[in-house]
This record gives C-alpha cells, sequence and structure tokens, in this order.
C-alpha cells in the first residue's frame, strides 16, 4: 500500500463499488479485500471492512463504515477525457447505474460519490484564458454531461445554441 492512499466511506458497499470502478475506468483494480477481525459499530466480524482499489491510477480504500458519514461535492475524482465518445461512456456508465446527473460536467454515481466527466478540450480552454476560457466557461454553465462540439465551437467564438 501507498504511503499516502485516497479513503473513501461507504456505507456497507465498497466492494460493490470498487468492482463497478473497475470495470468502468482503465487502469482500475480491485486489490485487497479485508475482513473486520471484530464486530464494531456498523458490522460484525468477518464483514468486509476495507477495499483496496485503484480509479485511474489514483490508489484508494472503500472504508465500510456505515451509514454515518455522507459523500459532498467537497469530494470528487475528476476524470479527464479525450473526446465526446469517452464522456458519454464514463458518464453513461455512472448515470445509468443509479446514479444520478448535475451540472457543469459533475455527476454521483449510486454510493453517493461525486464524479467530474471532463473533457481535456475544456480544460485546455480554460488554461490558456481570456476570451477564449470565457465562452468555454459560458458554455459549460448551461451543460449537465459536457458537450465536446458546443465546448469546440465557444472556443472559436461561435453561438453555442440555436
Amino acid at each position: 500500500m501507498p504511503k499516502n492512499t485516497i479513503c473513501v466511506w461507504y456505507d456497507k458497499d465498497a466492494e460493490a463499488a470498487a468492482r463497478f470502478y473497475a470495470a468502468t475506468f482503465p487502469d482500475s483494480s480491485v486489490g485487497n479485500i479485508i475482513l473486520a477481525p471484530a464486530d464494531y459499530p456498523s458490522g460484525k466480524a468477518g464483514d468486509v471492512i476495507l477495499v483496496e482499489f485503484t480509479v485511474a491510477g489514483i490508489p484508494c480504500i472503500g472504508l465500510n463504515g456505515g451509514p454515518v458519514m455522507k459523500h459532498s461535492e467537497a469530494f470528487s475524482f475528476a476524470i479527464s477525457t479525450d473526446d465526446q465518445e469517452e464522456t458519454d461512456r464514463y458518464w453513461n456508465a455512472i448515470v445509468g447505474n443509479g446514479g444520478q446527473e448535475s451540472a457543469c460536467g459533475w455527476c454521483k454515481d449510486k454510493w453517493g460519490v461525486n464524479w467530474q466527466i471532463t473533457p481535456r478540450v475544456l480544460t485546455e480552454a480554460m488554461a490558456i484564458g481570456g476570451d477564449e476560457a470565457r465562452r468555454a466557461f459560458e458554455a459549460m454553465m448551461t451543460m449537465r454531461k459536457i458537450d465536446v462540439a458546443a465546448i469546440e465551437k465557444a472556443r472559436r467564438g461561435r453561438a453555442t445554441r440555436g
């Protein structure tokens, strides 16, 4: 295990979540599954308590800690995509598997974990700054899932609607 890793709290489905992420994102996998050695407030000895997993190359631990802690948008996985097909694939996997759409490229999986599915074309426009960044940003503000063609059009200075 690395010296630093992200710990994500789940009610009781850390293993299911880790397996979903591993099946959805490249460079993702499920590692050790650790069972509780004794009873604890939200489970019993022998229940899965920790799951080591990797999401898009980032090491994580899923902790089955019970319903006490809830996820918020203050933490999200940010996934950069290369095109609309990749954006659609990840977005649809998350939202279509019991998740929820949000705004500006954000969505939430069925476990309540937040995701930013962001095409690189948007990030690149924002890094350039100036009018190009403003136009891309204004276009993004009208979207749920990011529309790559609309962002590219905004970057060129053309209207994104109508």
